[in-house]
């Protein structure tokens, strides 16, 4: 235990950044803490669904990882090339990083080209240029249809599609165009976020409903046309649009895919509760994890979990050099704020883990949860940078 040891954390998402924080917190100063990523910047995805209606601007939703070392992080830039997890080696930009613990957390891949004609037809706003491109074009746009379209039916913020299509139609009533513009949400799942239970999802499909937003479950898309305007769904149907948003397929990164990582679900398979793969010493957390629930559904993809992951992972990786403190363990309670417009939001909480099915209670629609949203924002760039 006298020995330094070196942490690798890949990704400076949501759980890469709590588990550095966390665990630089933890450790004294002899043991490195090392924070991999090929972007130069953090960015708070939740906001992207403000940032695309205009209510954010890219500045105040990133920050870069190089504040991170004033904290005694080290952060290394560069794209991930090769991870060894049997002997615990990380090549990034042709320089092999090895290390006694490592933590995955490269989210999951956008795979816009898994769906032909897809990323040429419309916005993907799930992706910073996305979301801008389809701020610019709402902004010269009066009349015609919006289409909202998951191509999946597995993709992280499961609420995050139906928030989308409810600021969309907020946005075009401020404008004063709401009259003269259509809203259709096209949905590859049978229904919002189905694993929260039927009471939960026809909840969220009522909130949508009520704003005049055509909701079409249940259409996995085959191919869009992007010079007609038009999706081909494989139930064989078709749409029509002015203006596509849409939520790309998913997919693990490369690099993780040519690890040995992952498992038949097709993500790396984890201890649901520590989140310990199947190599000594390298854990996997958020969206790249394949943890399967008591119903036989999968753990969402979602920023809480990750974080709540991240947590139990610094600490037990503590724990493990340091001898001092406890084990924790990741319980599957998780929770997030459903924003509808009109300066309000709801909020769904609760333990995912719960048997047989997860239990979960949402929260009446109001401006407090909105306001809490807000807050949470600001104290997340303030309080991990």
């Amino acid at each position: 235990m006298s020995e330094t040891k070196t942490t690798l954390i890949l990704g400076g998402g949501v759980g890469g950044l709590v588990t550095a924080v966390k665990l630089r917190a933890a450790l004294p100063k002899k043991h490195r803490v090392v924070l991999v990523d090929r972007e130069p910047d953090h960015l708070f995805a939740p906001s992207l669904l403000w940032l695309m209606t205009g209510l954010r601007k890219p500045e105040q939703i990133r920050r870069p990882l190089s504040q991170l070392r004033k904290k005694g992080i080290e952060v290394v830039n560069g794209e991930i090339e090769q991870i060894d997890p049997e002997r615990r080696r990380v090549t990034v930009a042709g320089q092999v990083l090895e290390a006694d613990h490592i933590v995955v957390s490269l989210g999951a891949d956008l795979d816009e080209t898994a769906i032909p004609g897809l990323a040429e037809a419309g916005h993907s706003f799930y992706t910073l240029a996305g979301a801008q491109s389809l701020r610019d074009a709402l902004s010269d746009f009066r009349s015609g249809r919006i289409v909202v379209l998951t191509a999946s039916p597995a993709y992280k913020c499961p609420a995050a599609p139906y928030e989308a299509a409810m600021l969309l139609e907020y946005d075009c009533r401020k404008r004063k165009i709401r009259d003269s513009v259509e809203l259709d949400l096209y949905t590859a799942e049978p229904g919002p976020m189905g694993v929260t239970g039927p009471e939960f999802s026809a909840g969220v499909r009522q909130m949508v409903e009520q704003k005049a937003i055509s909701y079409h479950p249940a259409h996995p898309v085959h191919w869009v046309d992007p010079a007609a305007r038009q999706i081909h769904f494989k139930r064989g149907v078709q749409a029509d649009f002015d203006l596509l948003a849409y939520v790309p397929p998913h997919r693990p990164p490369r690099v993780i895919r040519e690890s040995g990582l992952v498992g038949e679900s097709g993500w790396v398979p984890v201890d649901r509760h520590t989140l310990q793969t199947r190599f000594a010493g390298v854990y996997a957390i958020g969206d790249i994890t394949g943890i399967t629930l008591s119903m036989g559904k999968p753990l969402p993809m979602a920023g809480t979990f990750a974080h709540s992951q991240a947590a139990v992972v610094a600490q037990n990786i503590a724990h493990a050099i340091t001898g001092q403190g406890k084990a924790a363990r990741f319980d599957g309670q998780g929770e997030c704020f459903i924003e509808a417009g009109d300066g309000k939001a709801g909020l769904g909480r609760g333990n995912f883990y719960a048997e047989p099915t997860p239990q979960v209670k949402a929260y009446k629609v109001g401006r407090h949860w909105h306001a809490g949203k807000v807050l949470f924002e600001k104290d997340w760039l303030r309080r991990w940078f």
